[in-house]
């Protein structure tokens, strides 16, 4: 089964700008979607964004909509979280997932959906 591996964390100030990727490793890689998550300190892991893999439509956390971008490259099972205007409330552990959108979307810590597979996460830090 294909592992999902994050990279592209760091420590930036505000204002920064980081880009994440996510590459699915190994054989049998398939899903309907892609999405991002994380996790602050002392908080509940959230959605942040998410993407079709076959449909590229894009779906975004309200707090991140117009700073981030989600993409991803078929061909190269990666997929990619670009993030402009970094803010200290966006540090935090950013995991990814994959799983349909409309699971990824509403998924939350306490409800009954089980994501497919989870990536081991990548650390933001975004100093004032």
């Amino acid at each position: 089964q294909a592992r999902l591996v994050e990279s592209g964390g760091g420590s930036v100030q505000a204002g920064g700008s980081l880009r994440l990727s996510c590459a699915a490793s190994g054989g049998g890689f398939s899903t309907l979607g892609m999405g991002w998550f994380r996790q602050a300190p002392g908080k509940e892991r959230e959605f942040v964004a998410a993407v079709g893999w076959y449909t590229g439509s894009t779906y975004y956390a309200d707090s991140v909509q117009g700073r981030f971008t989600i993409s991803r490259d078929n061909a190269e099972n990666t997929m990619f979280l670009q993030m402009n205007g970094l803010k200290p409330e966006d540090t935090g552990v950013y995991y990814c997932a994959a799983d349909s959108p409309s699971r990824l979307t509403i998924w939350k810590p306490n409800n009954d959906i089980k994501l497919a597979q989870w990536g081991q996460g990548t650390q933001v830090t975004v100093s004032s």
